[in-house]
């Protein structure tokens, strides 16, 4: 398993060893002592499923307070997956990173808490599994404008089909509850 950083201070992509022969394949997409020496320590408590037609667009989501951290993989189709910093005092504060993930190229990416999360489906049908680290709060469910200009994320498509939570989101600047940023987040 390799597990390396990205862009943003937290967010790791993992890309699993993939043995594979003509019956199929096998991989681990979970491993407790590996997450631990990659700085992902908090127990998961939540598994969730969704599916998405293509050009469905889910998203900047995140739960303030208990914040929720994220380990997101396609396991059919493929998505583009984005994490933005939305952490206020964060160095990397509105900084976004995205990377497409597919059942064909099986990477994971670990979203921390204090990330909004979104993901457009590049595919009809395209599966996305997540592990999170806090159990859904109805009344802290928050979300950021998938589009906003001052994040700036390069979506692959320009009209995506969203719900009306995502339609109607505030811009980062007018959000009024987003995480804090510590030494130790």
């Amino acid at each position: 398993m390799n597990i390396r950083p990205t862009t943003l201070p937290g967010v790791l992509l993992i890309e699993p060893a993939v043995r594979g022969d003509d019956r199929g394949f096998f991989m681990e997409t979970y491993r407790l002592d590996a997450f631990q020496a990659a700085g992902i320590s908090a127990p998961f408590v939540q598994d969730n499923h969704s599916r998405s037609a293509k050009g469905v667009l889910r998203g900047l989501h995140y739960q303030e307070p208990n914040a929720q951290g994220k380990l997101v993989r396609c396991t059919r189709g493929a998505i583009f997956d984005v994490a933005v910093d939305i952490r206020r005092g964060s160095p990397t504060f509105s900084q976004w990173f995205g990377i497409e993930l597919s059942d064909a190229n099986k990477r994971i990416l670990w979203v921390p808490p204090g990330f909004a999360h979104g993901f457009c489906a590049m595919e009809d049908g395209s599966d996305l599994v997540y592990k999170c680290t806090t159990l859904y709060d109805p009344t802290s469910d928050r979300a950021i404008l998938w589009n906003d200009p001052e994040i700036g994320i390069e979506w692959p498509i320009s009209e995506p089909v969203l719900s009306e939570k995502d339609t109607k989101a505030p811009r980062l600047a007018d959000a009024t509850t987003l995480p804090v940023h510590t030494d130790t987040a």
